[in-house]
């Protein structure tokens, strides 16, 4: 387990108060972060605080605004923005309970594992868990954290409990500015059966462990690679994309849900080359 938690309290809910501790879920460790170096000299670049037409300035200078319209802000100082950070309160309390399946997955940000945070902690722990999910239900409530309010879901995971950070209804774009150029028309049903048959082909239980960044993978191979070759260049062979099809080739979608129900390679039907049109004499 992690030596420090990302927060410490308790889980009220009504007169029971359980105390808990939240530990992140997730890690960042696949990705390859660069730096950038001055190749003469082989030192990192840094950066420096500069205003256009005035140059580098010293950081003691530099306060906070927000842009109220093109070019024009309004500056806050620190004590400012402090006087309506919110007090860290310890305790998480479910004001409202909700069906697992009724949040939808844009609200969901970042998870976090909730464990007891003791041994007297555990029997309640262990009841609000399999109240949980018995009832198929999430709590939801706001925790605050470093002076800021977050909206959380509280759902069972196996032996213990998560805690998902949701998006406030004004951080989720609505879908409906997106899709609504999409028709109604209803599909074939022979393709609609063929979908699902290939659907069916390839269902399996989800292993994370399944998958790999393959880009990452790579980059690791060259990075190891030139560690040996002492600084000489290396490049990594890739498979090369496919040539792209032109305009004059059409997917037949029946025979392509087909193919690849048999496990074949999809034709391509091929559209005959309009003939130019003949020219008039002067």
């Amino acid at each position: 387990m992690p030596a420090r938690a990302y927060w410490k309290g308790q889980i009220r809910l009504a007169l029971v108060a359980i105390p808990v501790e939240i530990y992140p879920a997730t890690k960042s460790g696949a990705a390859i972060r660069f730096r950038q170096i001055h190749e003469p000299s082989g030192k990192p670049v840094k950066y420096e605080k500069v205003v256009p037409g005035i140059g580098p300035i010293d950081t003691g200078d530099i306060v906070k605004g927000y842009e109220m319209a093109k070019g024009q802000y309004v500056l806050l100082d620190e004590e400012e923005i402090e006087a309506v950070r919110l007090e860290s309160k310890r305790t998480l309390e479910l004001v409202q309970f909700a069906d697992a399946g009724e949040i939808d997955i844009l609200y969901y940000a970042k998870p976090y594992y909730v464990v007891p945070a003791d041994d007297l902690a555990e029997e309640a722990y262990i009841v609000l868990r399999e109240a949980l999910k018995r009832t198929r239900k999430v709590g939801l409530g706001q925790l605050s954290v470093r002076g800021q309010e977050q909206l959380v879901a509280l759902r069972p995971c196996g032996r213990g409990l998560i805690l998902e950070v949701l998006r406030y209804a004004d951080e989720v774009n609505k879908a409906a500015n997106y899709f609504r150029d999409i028709g109604n028309a209803r599909p074939d049903a022979d393709l609609l059966d063929l979908a699902e048959t290939l659907i069916d082909k390839k269902s399996g239980a989800f292993d994370a462990g399944d998958f790999h960044n393959h880009y990452v993978d790579a980059l690791k191979r060259v990075i190891a690679k030139k560690a040996k070759a002492k600084g000489k260049r290396v490049l990594e062979d890739v498979e090369e994309p496919g040539p792209a099809r032109g305009g004059s080739n059409v997917i037949d979608l029946m025979a392509a849900l087909k193919a690849s129900v048999d496990g074949k390679k999809t034709p391509a039907k091929k559209v005959p080359a309009k003939k130019p049109a003949a020219r008039k004499r002067a």
